[in-house]
């Protein structure tokens, strides 16, 4: 019985270190703020990485049923805080271009963006272009 509960006591560790591990990388580095909107018309943030191509900016979606996502498909109309400026946006997903933000989130992010991967995958990653309203 003992060296059950010391293994549950590892894995428990072992998923803290995961999950914390997880959490640090994912605020490394430049981190935007994105407002959505839920079902009621209530707003709700969520943390990103963000990169430039092409002239606009990209953010990535990991998995097509995120919460974020799904509700910017639902409403694609945004803001984006980056830098301490807020900005509204029309969200467009381009997932014909997840290889390329993939590897632009990749160079900036480095190991951290290494670490969430290998973890979580980018298979389904979708990338989503954001076109300033104006």
């Amino acid at each position: 019985m003992k060296w059950i509960l010391r293994l549950f006591g590892l894995l428990v560790l072992v998923l803290l270190v995961v999950v914390g591990g997880m959490q640090l990388a994912s605020e490394s580095g430049e981190v935007v703020v994105l407002t959505t909107t839920d079902e009621n018309g209530e707003p709700v943030e969520t943390r990103l990485w963000v990169v430039e191509h092409e002239g606009h900016q990209y953010l990535r979606s990991g998995d097509p049923g995120s919460g974020w996502y799904q509700r910017l498909l639902a409403a694609p109309q945004v803001q984006v805080v980056r830098q301490g400026e807020a900005a509204q946006y029309t969200a467009v997903a381009e997932p014909e271009k997840a290889d390329t933000i993939n590897g632009l989130m990749a160079e900036k992010y480095g190991l951290s963006d290494a670490y969430i991967s290998a973890i979580l995958g980018r298979d389904n990653a979708i990338a989503v272009r954001l076109e300033p309203v104006e």
